[in-house]
């Protein structure tokens, strides 16, 4: 695999940012690809490790190794193949995956990991434009009818590998458009829509249906689905925010950050917004609490709408720049090792260990700042620190501190499916639900998590639902008729 010694003769190299000043004028995305010649030199850097831990460390397990050696040998269409029979949609991966797969890399113990997410996103950008993905409708049909519920990366996962099971799948969608928190929870500068959509389009002409403004439990009721689908996949990801209920919380200007985001790319896309909810940091100091990927996203924006300040700020302490004992190799440190994203480099100022007090009012019930203190943190355990307290000034604050669990009102109440004790959709080892024919998959079922969990564990769901439908299923329709894995 690789170049024989390439990891030694050549340096890592990632693709490269528009500068801060141009990227920060618009919503487009703003990478520089590598050239063909460039990526195939990265290629030649996997070193044909005896155990490439680059593979179960992705949730997808990906073929690193197969598809870095095509890369390097110019097999672009065969490293194409490789990446596709694992992953179905390498173009959001590519984008937004935090790459623990090169936390993985053996490389990365002795020099920089092998750049593998650039080089899968060159492998299925390159397939687009040399028209490789191609619509694989299958060549036959079950018969079976499945409902996937949620368009999100576990939603679409699981209805790409339902449908080409050979089962007819419909997909429905509450929001007005296909795609879920790819959709309208990730900026355009980091996932430019027009790559949902191009996917989307392959997925209907291999036969996917889609349903949008489809709110399973309000405008549909939950029960249909059992009557008229002989399987149902729950995809609905975690939809319900962590609140900060400390005083002032309900003073105008306190927004979750989904709220801010949602808005946003429905107005890059050229949607109506009602000016009387209107959420625009133009011009303002803005928080945000919370240091994940959302609220990386609220600084992006924020930074792009001509924010006056943006701040960014959170409980737990600054983490290490390295790894620790507590994040050994090939573990993916994420948040436990100090990362600093495009978004943050281009003009927001960060701090830790603060925990906000309360919301200050300007008079006039609109937020003017928040009181906070400093933290001394002594392992999982914090006290406050004796006369650290202070106020910084914000008139948009947004809270980013992450997700509790999907929304129980509607669906999951009428279905009746069990819960776990974090208000996640329970199921088995076999992602069945509490109730007959019910599936669940993605952060519906584990809870807030990445994006390539997400399609991983649509997947991984719709292998339990093919098994499910050949194994021989009752549909509950008006005749009552019995079909067999053979009809």
């Amino acid at each position: 695999m690789g170049k024989k010694g390439g990891f030694r003769d050549i340096e890592r190299k990632t693709h490269g940012y528009k500068p801060v000043e141009e990227r920060t004028q618009d919503f487009f995305e703003f990478l520089v690809p590598l050239s063909k010649d460039e990526m195939e030199k990265q290629g030649a850097r996997c070193m044909d490790c005896g155990t490439p831990f680059c593979h179960p460390s992705c949730p997808l397990h990906n073929i690193m190794p197969d598809f870095n050696d095509h890369v390097y040998r110019n097999r672009w269409e065969e490293a194409y193949h490789s990446l596709s029979s694992t992953n179905s949609f390498s173009e959001f991966t590519g984008r937004i995956c935090p790459a623990p797969c090169e936390s993985g890399c053996v490389l990365g113990l002795i020099k920089d990991p092998v750049a593998i997410r650039n080089i899968e996103l060159s492998i299925i950008e390159r397939a687009y434009r040399k028209g490789w993905v191609k619509p694989k409708p299958p060549k036959n049909r079950s018969g079976k009818k499945v409902a996937v519920v949620g368009s999100g990366p576990s939603g679409l996962g699981a209805a790409d590998q339902i449908n080409k099971a050979g089962h007819l799948v419909t997909v429905f969608e509450r929001s007005d458009e296909v795609g879920g928190l790819l959709r309208y929870g990730i900026p355009d500068f980091k996932l430019g829509k027009e790559v949902i959509d191009r996917r989307v389009e392959v997925l209907k002409q291999e036969g996917i249906e889609f349903r949008t403004s489809a709110n399973i439990g309000f405008d549909i009721p939950a029960a249909s689905l059992l009557e008229d689908f002989d399987a149902v996949v729950l995809a609905g990801g975690s939809t319900i925010p962590r609140d900060l209920p400390i005083p002032g919380r309900s003073l105008q200007g306190v927004h979750y950050a989904m709220e801010f985001l949602i808005q946003s790319n429905r107005r890059v896309a050229g949607k109506d917004v009602p000016q009387d909810t209107e959420i625009l940091a133009t011009g303002k100091d803005v928080l945000v609490i919370g240091g994940g990927d959302t609220g990386s996203d609220c600084v992006g924006t924020s930074i792009r709408q001509k924010a006056k300040s943006v701040t960014q700020i959170e409980l737990l302490p600054k983490p290490p720049d390295g790894r620790t004992d507590q994040t050994p190799w090939p573990t993916h440190p994420g948040p436990r090792m100090l990362s600093t994203s495009s978004s943050q480099e281009e003009g927001c100022q960060r701090d830790w260990s603060i925990m906000s007090k309360q919301f200050v009012d300007d008079g006039s019930g609109a937020v003017a700042g928040v009181d906070f203190v400093r933290l001394d943190w002594q392992g999982n355990k914090f006290t406050e620190i004796e006369g650290s307290a202070g106020r910084l000034k914000a008139q948009l604050v947004f809270l980013a501190m992450g997700f509790l669990h999907p929304q129980h009102e509607g669906m999951l109440d009428q279905l009746g499916v069990e819960k776990d004790d974090r208000g996640n959709v329970k199921t088995d080892d076999s992602y069945r639900t509490s109730v007959e024919k019910v599936f669940a998959a993605g952060d519906m079922r584990r809870g807030q998590s990445l994006v390539v969990w997400a399609i991983s564990e649509g997947r991984e769901c719709a292998r339990e639902v093919d098994k499910f439908l050949r194994a021989g299923v009752t549909r509950l329709a008006s005749k009552k008729k019995t079909y067999s894995a053979t009809d």
